[in-house]
């Protein structure tokens, strides 16, 4: 099977959510067969939910606890590393206005932290800081004063601290937070979806990463769907379901195709559309997430996703696609019909570009350097590596910025700015007619990409960075500080 190019799909946020108009799923094979064949298809386990932990009273007090855990994948047992010892961590769900208190403890071998993806909240303090850092054997506390205003929607929690994050988010370390609606969403069944990819060695723990897996972006060997392989649903015809997905992987990006079944989606990452827009397939970047409901229709169909072309470091050779395709689960829809539920409230998503502009910026995404003979290649933005102690940016609180992010390299970077959403302008040559808006947005090979974001609410210093995790470890990282 071919990839599909960035440049086949008509795309609603970046990379970040797609309508696709060609049909034909073709070959799919799970890689963790690693055999590139068909696997054998028995009735697999039925999905699992992640547990879900739900504030009570406007607070959440939770302790999350991050070691290396003997987990079961495929009937295997091996060891990754979790927290709370699951894979993946527990769903936290709050509301606007609560208080989300989390007591993290260390026991890996390394450094760690915490970030809250997506969540617009305060970079300072024991907030979204991912300037701290939580040694091996210690605990630390963060707490997240959401605001009243929050928007609903599907944010995740991983682990930040810089040169770590790739191997700890690779590993296992992450977990899906919702944010409730103020109406609720009329569904029959609401999931949570977490894909991620992992590569286990000979002694059944996380594959250490080659150098030519970290300038590409490593990409596991196995593919999860909530911790799961091979995983089936069920549901009755004419079910609604609402299923909240998040791509955890560290650089895979993913095509997901439902065929047979209906999907509209809500939204993706913290945005809203007005009206859900129906969709064949939905394309996400690492980091982004979609909102999506599926109508059930009777037969049996398969969640699969399917190889995505992000480009190749240049002089190397290799497949620059995704993977091969990859069922992450069968659906089987079959019993007596449900009855129909009514439609989704509407939205208002915000649009900044009927707002004053106060300033503009462009961001240079950059590949070079020694490459792999010696040292690492270099990954900048702006022809500089991360340092933590210079700041890169300076906006002043309140403003309405554009950005354009230039990519020189001949690799897509999904971009990723903390605590301030980005309404996305133009992404590779297409424009957006109306207002979507995303945290992490996708910059293709040798393009750009023209972003909105209102620095409102919150000051401090954060960080904006490319979200294959190994890009970022490796340098391409930058230092916001709005005053």
């Amino acid at each position: 099977m071919q990839p599909m190019s960035r440049r086949t799909a008509l795309t609603l946020g970046g990379v970040g959510a797609a309508l696709v108009l060609a049909g034909g799923a073709g070959l799919v094979w799970d890689v963790s067969t690693n055999s590139g064949s068909p696997p054998p298809s028995p009735r697999g386990r039925e999905l699992a939910q992640p547990r879900i932990i739900r504030s009570a009273n406007g607070t959440l007090d939770v302790t999350l606890i991050a070691s290396p855990s003997p987990v079961v994948i495929g009937g295997t047992s091996v060891t990754a590393l979790a927290y709370n010892g699951s894979l993946p961590g527990p769903t936290l769900l709050v509301r606007p206005g609560d208080t989300l208190t989390v007591t993290l403890t260390n026991r890996l071998n390394d450094p760690t932290n915490l970030h809250t993806h997506g969540l617009h909240v305060s970079p300072a303090g024991s907030s979204d800081n991912v300037f701290r850092r939580i040694d091996p054997g210690t605990t630390a506390e963060y707490r997240y004063e959401i605001p009243t205003d929050h928007p609903p929607g599907l944010f995740w929690y991983h682990p930040h601290h810089h040169g770590m994050a790739a191997q700890q988010v690779f590993g296992g370390l992450y977990g899906a937070i919702i944010v409730e609606d103020p109406a609720p969403i009329p569904a029959t069944t609401e999931r949570v979806l977490i894909v991620s990819d992992l590569t286990f060695d000979a002694s059944g723990t996380i594959a250490a990463a080659s150098q030519m897996d970290r300038m590409r972006g490593r990409e596991g060997t196995t593919v999860l769907l909530n911790g799961q392989v091979g995983a089936t649903m069920t549901a009755h015809p004419g079910d609604q379901e609402r299923w909240r997905i998040v791509n955890a992987c560290t650089s895979r990006y993913l095509d997901l195709r439902l065929d047979g079944q209906s999907m509209r989606l809500l939204g993706n990452d913290s945005g809203r559309f007005a009206t859900p827009r129906p969709v064949d397939s939905l394309t996400l970047s690492p980091g982004n997430r979609a909102d999506v409901l599926v109508t059930m229709a009777a037969g049996t169909s398969v969640l699969q996703t399917r190889p995505v072309d992000r480009g190749t470091p240049a002089g190397m050779m290799g497949n620059p696609s995704s993977g091969d395709s990859v069922r992450l689960a069968t659906l089987r829809v079959s019993g007596a019909a449900a009855a129909s539920l009514p439609s989704p409230p509407g939205a208002t998503p915000r649009e900044l570009r009927s707002e004053p502009l106060t300033g503009r910026r462009t961001l240079t995404l950059a590949m070079g350097g020694a490459g792999m003979g010696g040292s690492m290649m270099r990954f900048t933005i702006d022809g500089r590596d991360f340092d933590a102690a210079r700041v890169d940016q300076t906006v002043a609180a309140g403003a309405i910025e554009e950005w354009t992010i230039v990519n020189t390299s001949p690799m897509d970077h999904p971009f990723h700015l903390h605590v301030w959403p980005m309404q996305v302008i133009e992404t590779g040559g297409q424009s957006f007619a109306t207002p979507t808006w995303q945290d992490v947005v996708n910059v293709p090979a040798r393009s750009q990409s023209r972003v909105r974001i209102a620095f409102e609410d919150f000051t401090g210093t954060a960080v904006y960075h490319c979200h294959i995790l190994d890009h970022e470890d490796n340098g391409m990282m930058g230092v916001i500080s709005v005053v």
